[in-house]
């Protein structure tokens, strides 16, 4: 799975926090105290999001309002994925990655898989949002 960039990676997180289909000056408005871009360089990296797969669009007059096509904790999941399947052990590196985990953390992953082993003897239902 492709990581984002830096600057893919900033609209990424606006367009994630946004309530809603936004604009590029929008997405461009949330991102200029921290980091001033050109109108048409936040519309050329949404561009490019959105034939990556990251964005989906739709018409808004003369030009788009895009939304996300994964959410945030979707594409957490897959990048976790994709980095597991690259280690020589994933038992191991999953060890690993529970012993660096706080209580809270462990916590909130044991009720997963105790959610997970439940669900599928009731046909795997999704989780709720």
């Amino acid at each position: 799975m492709e990581q984002l960039g830096d600057l893919e990676a900033d609209i990424m997180d606006r367009v994630w926090s946004a309530r809603g289909p936004v604009a590029v000056r929008d997405v461009r408005a949330l991102l200029a105290p921290e980091r001033p871009l050109a109108y048409t360089t936040v519309m050329t990296v949404m561009d490019r999001l959105f034939h990556k797969g990251w964005l989906t669009r739709e018409r808004a007059g003369r030009s788009y309002r895009y939304q996300p096509a994964l959410s945030r904790s979707a594409y957490t999941a897959q990048l976790m994925r994709s980095v597991l399947s690259g280690a020589d052990d994933r038992g191991l590196a999953l060890l690993h990655f529970v012993q660096a985990m706080d209580a809270t953390e462990y916590e909130t992953l044991r009720e997963a898989v105790q959610w997970h082993s439940a669900s599928r003897g009731r046909g795997g239902e999704e989780p709720a949002p």
